[in-house]
């Protein structure tokens, strides 16, 4: 971890493109400001965790769930077959 100590208005500049910017010192924090590409995306700590905590959730996939969605979908296959088996007799 690189520890630096910057004042207000100093600048740290990283791989070029990104600027993060001192902005004001208070007691036990600091305010900063971000100069980025709009495609680098940026969080808090505590967002950033939940959205991983989110992004895991989503990629448990519940069995029964989708033996549900399969046979819905293969019910409506049929229906459609159907209907179009009615069309050629018209």
């Amino acid at each position: 971890m690189l520890i630096l100590t910057r004042k207000v208005n100093q600048k740290l500049i990283i791989n070029d493109n990104i600027e993060v910017v001192i902005l004001e010192s208070y007691k036990n924090s600091v305010k900063i400001g971000i100069n980025a590409p709009s495609d680098v995306q940026i969080y808090r700590e505590e967002i950033y965790t939940e959205i991983k905590k989110s992004n895991a959730q989503a990629k448990h996939i519940d069995i029964d769930t989708v033996n549900n969605l399969s046979a819905k979908g293969q019910k409506q296959a049929n229906t459609f077959d159907f209907m179009k088996k009615i069309q050629k007799n018209d």
